[in-house]
């Protein structure tokens, strides 16, 4: 991946322009089988991406009456750390802030891994990998790591750009 300090003048927003626009997706993880909508969207004069996030799980045996998991997430630039920072919001009252992992990220992939999750016990990390796929498709897992433990899968979704 370029180094987003000289990305920085050609374009802020660098390898996150291309999520620009309304994407409709289906997944599976922990909490079951899902369909997702999602929308990011260059907010406040341009100076952040906005990322609003619903998804809906079926029933399954372990929640016989599915969830719903909403989160809101603002994507900035942070100049004095010349880093990408996105921190997301979630239904659960759960808030992640990550950064770009620049050595497992390039042009088909980034990677943000969790620098502070609040309203959960110390020690656990997160990790959100997004690989494109296509112009108008692209896969995202979603990784927890418990203190002291390996990354395990949580969630994976594959999304479709909507027409505009």
């Amino acid at each position: 991946m370029a180094d987003p300090k000289n990305d920085k003048a050609a374009d802020p927003w660098g390898p996150f322009r291309y999520f620009i626009g309304e994407w409709s997706g289906s997944g599976q993880g922990e909490p079951g089988i899902s369909r997702s909508d999602r929308d990011y969207s260059l907010v406040l004069h341009g100076r952040f991406i906005q990322i609003r996030n619903r998804a809906v799980y079926e029933p399954q045996e372990i929640n016989p009456d599915g969830e719903v998991h909403e989160d809101l997430g603002l994507l900035s630039f942070d100049k004095l750390r010349g880093k990408h920072v996105l921190r997301e919001f979630h239904v659960e009252g759960f808030v992640n802030q990550y950064l770009i992992d620049p050595p497992e990220s390039d042009r088909g992939r980034i990677v943000m891994i969790s620098e502070a999750i609040e309203n959960i016990a110390p020690g656990w990390r997160a990790r959100t990998t997004y690989e494109i796929l296509s112009d108008d498709e692209f896969r995202e897992e979603f990784d927890l790591a418990g203190p002291g433990k390996d990354w395990e899968r949580y969630s994976a979704t594959d999304f479709k750009r909507l027409p505009k």
